[in-house]
């Protein structure tokens, strides 16, 4: 058994059981991921996978466990390769950062500007998508961390760390009638056509929680991914959107004007998405309390190291 193996098992796992897909993202032949996962399985004296007609269509219980000790044994190899790192040089390397486009844009800057001045030589390296992407890209060791709301797919081998509240704005054209009503309410805003994000966000299931509950269907003019597209096409006067009160900026959106909707409408929480084995460098610490003093280093130590206890007890 080896490592080379283990990591055929996960990126089988990661491609939806999928062994070309696995043996093209690994640079090597099918038939040779293939042979190598039949090594291991001759070794432990068990099946990892369930096929029919030679096709791999999941995991058997035991495959589970071998999936999850394997996902640790690569995380604990990536967390000795970080301390050798560190070792060389405390406040120097590369951090890629999983993010949504509304926290790179709108929350990220300030906290980029503190952290470069106090480390220059860490290059520092975005990848964006929807809070559920960059959640699996840190799943796959993508990214180091990832910063986004609420996703619906739970991702139960990753460490969720709680760092601040997102409320919620509507936003509208200057003039438009939805920002001098008397008093806001859901009903009001239902009758205009609405833009909000898209289905994996979690602020549109809030918004829509909300109109359910007061027995309204909205009309939805615009699914959209950022909150940028959603301002552009609220300026088109293709309707009103409802966005995080940090995605709008009085300096810049000049057409548009925002009214808080925060008691129409439940927050978000803003997270700070982990792999429980990670090492922690220094310059990762700083950054993390950067982005909310709730992240402070004891607070994020902690909960790293309940993560892995309750992993080790769950083994």
């Amino acid at each position: 058994m080896n490592l080379q193996q283990l990591r055929y098992v996960l990126e089988i796992t990661r491609h939806g059981n999928h062994l070309s897909a696995a043996a093209q993202a690994l640079n090597t032949s099918q038939p040779g991921v293939s042979r190598q996962i039949q090594m291991l399985e001759e070794e432990l004296g068990f099946s990892i996978f369930v096929r029919t007609r030679n096709r791999i269509i999941g995991a058997t219980p035991l495959g589970e466990h071998v999936i999850d000790i394997a996902r640790r044994v690569i995380e604990d190899i990536g967390a000795l390769r970080s301390l050798h790192d560190q070792a060389r040089a405390s406040d120097r390397g590369t951090l890629t950062i999983g993010t949504t486009h509304t926290q790179a844009k709108y929350v990220l800057p300030r906290v980029i500007a503190s952290f470069v001045e106090r480390y220059p030589e860490v290059d520092l390296v975005f990848r964006e998508g929807d809070p559920e992407e960059v959640c699996q890209m840190v799943e796959d060791g993508v990214a180091d961390f990832a910063i986004g709301t609420e996703t619906t797919k739970i991702f139960p081998h990753l460490v969720k760390l709680p760092g601040f509240e997102i409320q919620r704005s509507v936003v509208a054209c200057l003039g438009h009638e939805i920002l001098t009503v008397d008093k806001l309410t859901v009903q009001e805003i239902s009758k205009y056509p609405l833009i909000v994000y898209g289905a994996r966000h979690s602020g549109r299931s809030k918004v829509m929680k909300a109109f359910r509950e007061a027995g309204i269907e909205p009309k939805i003019s615009l699914s959209a991914v950022d909150a940028d597209i959603c301002k552009t096409y609220v300026e088109l006067g293709l309707g009103i959107a409802i966005l995080a009160d940090i995605a709008f900026d009085p300096a810049r959106d000049t057409k548009l004007c925002a009214r808080s909707a925060k008691d129409l409408f439940e927050s978000s929480t803003c997270f700070v998405t982990m792999r429980p084995a990670a090492y922690l460098r220094p310059y990762v610490l700083d950054f993390l309390s950067i982005v909310s003093p709730a992240l402070t280093p004891a607070m994020v130590r902690e909960t790293m190291r309940s993560a892995r206890r309750r992993t080790d007890a769950e083994a």
